[in-house]
């Protein structure tokens, strides 16, 4: 009996071989499930089977939102470091069994990309700590909140979704992102918010931030902006001067951006449209006043009534100051006169004049120097076709090259004045609608081909010798105030005569008229024209070489006959 009852059973050697292998599958870097034996003081007695136990301290058994609460009989899983240490025991750890557990639930939760639970427990360099149920990852600073967040106490150690961002087991990293969570939840409210709203309702909304372009206000959750220029007809330079941070306002949705979720509204479209029958109420031509709402460099706006603008152009704010800056002519806040040139009520448009309200100074000069009049002035400046001269009223006339002088070129003539002198002269045209003056200078003077009397071609003129030159003989027609040139080839019939020295400066000559144009204003004379006319006469009168007499004899004949008489 005793030996059958030492031989085992084929059961129990079965049982006996199923703990055997239960007992091998054991190892050490491996998750067991174990059976909590006893509490001594603060740690806890774990049996892990195989007659093998370890201790694990209480501590681990707690954590953010864990009750550290263990009583015996509960079942555990644990890490197995070693499965014997030198007391005979194994080392086997909470924390880590903990830490496998939720790594392998967080690659399965990144993979297919949903969000995990966990709690801020710390705060490092750069960021917090965050507990994934044992497993430690890195919140960066940035990723905390959609708007940077000041004091993170109220969120520590309160249980909420992240995002893992970033999973790398070998080095024990993980990233994760509460920002991400709570803009895709933002990003979900706010389509929920848009599909309740529509283009052209009216609804209240509290302002939230004020920016140089708008407002933004808070429709109930959702962000509108309030553009400053849909805040009022009436130019507003800045945002502030209609709404303020906290203060309710109602708007108008004018339009939805459903793809954005972009809001925009409107107070102004609330209102009355001022531009509604502008036409009629500013007719072209009417003078009327307002104030300068704003300077640019191409011109200023003038407001006309609350919400209402024009422009006054750079080029229709004075008749004679060009090329200067709006802000050398008016001031920011001043009222002015203006005219109404143009409205055009589709382009929200006004063309305003500033120059209109005062007398065109060309025409008022016009009215006060008709032509024929003698003006004076000072040398503006000098160009190459001629001077300008400033007269009254900051107008400008100008004296072309050819109204400098009668005789002489005016590219001559010119260099006789300098700027700062003053000149007078005679208006010959004023071009009101060109704004062009034309002045001469010569007419003051009398036009000597006007007042040559009945000079007229083959006329015989004694001329007095004003310059002599080697190309000829400069004078000046008596009794007129003609002047011309007698080339050296017309001073005499004979080429041996032909030399300009043979005449002296204040000596006085008869030469014969060959050409005189008064409208091409040109008077030639000729002593070899005169000479040669006397030789034709002589000959007619006293024969020819035809009859044997000589040309000595025949003017010596024409001669004593002339003596006789």
């Amino acid at each position: 009996m005793s030996a059958a009852l030492q031989q085992p059973s084929r059961e129990d050697f079965a049982a006996l071989l199923e703990e055997s292998f239960r007992t091998n599958e054991i190892s050490e870097g491996s998750v067991v499930k174990g059976k909590v034996v006893a509490i001594e003081k603060d740690v806890a007695v774990i049996d892990i089977g195989a007659k093998t136990e370890g201790r694990v301290a209480l501590k681990e058994f707690a954590g953010p939102n864990r009750d550290q609460t263990v009583v015996v009989g509960d079942e555990v899983e644990v890490y197995v470091e070693r499965i014997e240490n030198a007391l005979g025991e194994a080392v086997i750890s909470r924390d880590k069994a903990r830490r496998e557990e939720s790594w392998v639930k967080l690659e399965k939760a990144f993979e297919a990309q949903e969000r995990v639970n966990g709690t801020i427990f710390n705060q490092v360099k750069g960021g917090y700590t965050v507990d994934l149920d044992g497993a430690v990852a890195f919140l960066p600073r940035s990723q905390v909140d959609i708007r940077p967040v000041r004091d993170v106490t109220p969120l520590m150690g309160v249980a909420q979704p992240f995002q893992i961002l970033k999973m790398d087991r070998r080095r024990g990293n993980i990233v994760v992102s509460r920002r991400t969570v709570l803009e895709e939840s933002r990003a979900e409210q706010r389509s929920e918010l848009v599909a309740n709203l529509e283009e052209g309702q009216v609804i209240d909304g509290v302002v939230k931030n004020i920016t140089e372009y708008g407002a933004f206000v808070d429709l109930g959750g959702i962000d509108g902006l309030l553009h400053v220029t849909d805040m009022a007809w009436r130019r507003v330079n800045h945002p502030s001067e209609v709404v303020t941070i906290g203060q309710t306002v109602k708007v108008k949705i004018i339009k939805i951006n459903h793809e954005t979720h972009r809001i925009s509204l409107g107070i102004k479209q609330l209102l009355a449209d001022p531009w509604e029958g502008i036409a009629a109420r500013y007719p072209v031509q009417a003078k009327l006043k307002g104030r300068v709402t704003n300077i640019t460099d191409y011109g200023a706006f003038v407001e006309l009534e609350p919400g209402i603008e024009g422009l006054i152009h750079v080029s229709e704010m004075s008749w004679t100051k060009k090329n200067v800056h709006p802000g050398k002519i008016i001031s920011t806040s001043q009222e002015v006169e203006v005219v109404i040139l143009e409205v055009d009520q589709v382009k929200r448009r006004i063309s305003l004049g500033l120059k209109q309200t005062l007398q065109n100074p060309w025409e008022a000069f016009a009215e006060k120097h008709p032509v024929g009049t003698e003006v004076e002035g000072e040398v503006k400046n000098k160009t190459e076709f001629g001077l300008f001269i400033g007269l009254e009223n900051d107008v400008d006339g100008m004296v072309h090259l050819s109204d400098l002088d009668w005789n002489r070129p005016g590219e001559q003539v010119i260099d006789d004045f300098k700027k700062g002198d003053v000149v007078r002269a005679q208006v010959l045209d004023v071009d009101v609608e060109k704004e062009r003056i034309s002045l001469g200078i010569k007419q003051l003077a009398g036009d000597p081909f006007a007042e040559a009397g009945e000079l007229k071609k083959g006329q015989i003129v004694t001329c007095e010798v004003l310059e002599v030159k080697d190309g000829g003989l400069e004078v000046k027609i008596v009794d007129t105030d003609l002047t011309t040139f007698i080339k050296r080839n017309e001073l005499a019939r004979d080429r041996a005569d032909q030399r300009p020295e043979r005449f002296a400066a204040g000596e006085k000559l008869d030469a014969r008229v060959t050409q005189f144009d008064r409208k091409a204003r040109r008077v030639t004379v000729s002593i070899k024209a005169l000479e040669v006319a006397e030789e034709k006469e002589a000959m007619a009168q006293y024969g020819s070489a035809d009859s044997g007499a000589s040309l000595g004899d025949i003017l010596g004949a024409a001669l004593n006959k002339a003596g006789k008489k």
